[in-house]
């Protein structure tokens, strides 16, 4: 393994310090150590990877350094365009390090929303004509790995990938971590929110934490998973699903939101604000983390969500902070285009499950209650 500490360094040798992107898992104990020793205008952690990728280009048109951008593979598709049209060197031709967790892997055991991506990831990187290497797992081979790289980008003057495989590096836990503001949990905010609801209710939820906490409550209420769309992948488009499934049944939809996806792909409350559907009530638990990935800070504490989703023309828009606020929030919401914002906790159950069911199986049976 590498340690964390190791590789910052060698990369700060070669003047690689500046940093941004989208936490991944693999990346979890990397991306806390430059947590740790960066400041957050060193260490931006991005909307979503396409914005990653820009904010990089602005550093190197300022400064003439390489960044670091890093990311899960799945944000592969962000990057897409703004590498194309953009940083490719048959446009403005500008170097930076991309640093890709490697979730799916082939030959390893993954979740289902990884196994396609794993499978793709290098062909998609050789589609764009993006060079690559599979990151070394010693500290020792990785100087040579660093020096070849940083001599191919200030060569040759455009991006280049590290594919990291799971376990490269070692273990290292974030220092610097934001204390918790509120004491709801959001397994018992969710909790609170499906005993609320009508019991033809749908609900959409977004990936991560949210759509396993979903799935063990209803899997401990002993109740049936028929009225749930999991959306265990695709970050930040649940409400835009959300949206789409609302618009065509006269059914109550619930879109359990994270903060961090939301943050991803905010333009969809703007066309979710726009279309008004009265049955859609889009519900964000905020935590301020990308808890799933090894809680490194999102912005939403520092931005007013609200009065966001107000601006964007929701009917009815509330911010709760403790349980009991929830059930009257989710009543006022009732026939209206609404926004709720629930302040929860970090932090899940030691012991929290996974969904047992194959997300095909899961639309299958989510498609028979329209």
């Amino acid at each position: 393994m590498i340690s964390p500490e190791f590789f910052y360094n060698l990369l700060d040798n070669k003047e690689i310090s500046f940093f941004t992107g989208v936490p991944d898992s693999l990346l979890k104990s990397f991306c806390a150590y430059v947590t740790d020793h960066k400041s957050f205008k060193e260490n931006i952690i991005a909307a979503n990877e396409g914005n990653a990728v820009c904010i990089a280009a602005g550093y190197y048109s300022a400064t003439g350094k390489i960044p670091l951008v890093y990311m899960q593979n799945s944000g592969e598709g962000n990057i897409v365009n703004p590498i194309l049209s953009m940083a490719d060197k048959e446009l403005y031709s500008i170097p930076m390090l991309l640093l890709i967790g490697w979730r799916g892997e082939p030959g390893t055991s993954d979740e289902p929303q990884h196994i396609k991506q794993g499978r793709v990831t290098l062909n998609i990187l050789d589609s764009m004509e993006i060079k690559y290497e599979i990151l070394e797992n010693t500290d020792e081979n990785v100087i040579t790995q660093i020096e070849r790289v940083n001599d191919y980008l200030h060569k040759h003057k455009e991006p280049f990938a590290l594919i990291v495989k799971k376990n490269t590096f070692g273990e290292y836990k974030l220092q610097n971590k934001i204390k918790d503001k509120y004491a709801v949990k959001r397994e018992d905010a969710i909790k609170h929110i499906i005993s609320c609801a009508d019991n033809d209710s749908l609900f959409i939820s977004t990936t991560g934490m949210i759509s396993r906490e979903l799935y063990e409550l209803r899997e401990m209420n002993n109740q049936s998973h028929h009225a749930d769309l999991l959306v265990v992948g695709a970050m930040g488009h649940a409400s835009s699903i959300a949206l789409g499934a609302a618009l065509n049944t006269s059914k109550q939809i619930y879109c359990l939101d994270g903060d961090g996806a939301v943050l991803m792909h905010m333009g969809a409350l703007s066309i979710i604000g726009s279309i008004k559907p009265k049955n859609l009530c889009h519900i964000v638990l905020n935590n301020g983390a990308h808890d799933s990935v090894g809680g490194q800070p999102t912005v939403a504490f520092n931005v007013d969500l609200c009065q966001i989703a107000k601006s964007c023309n929701y009917e009815y828009i509330e911010r709760v902070d403790t349980l009991e606020k929830i059930k009257p929030a989710l009543k006022n919401a009732n026939n209206k285009c609404s926004f709720i914002e629930i302040m929860v906790s970090k932090g899940n159950r030691s012991d929290l499950g996974r969904p047992k069911q194959k997300p095909c199986d899961n639309l299958n049976e989510f498609m028979k209650k329209f």
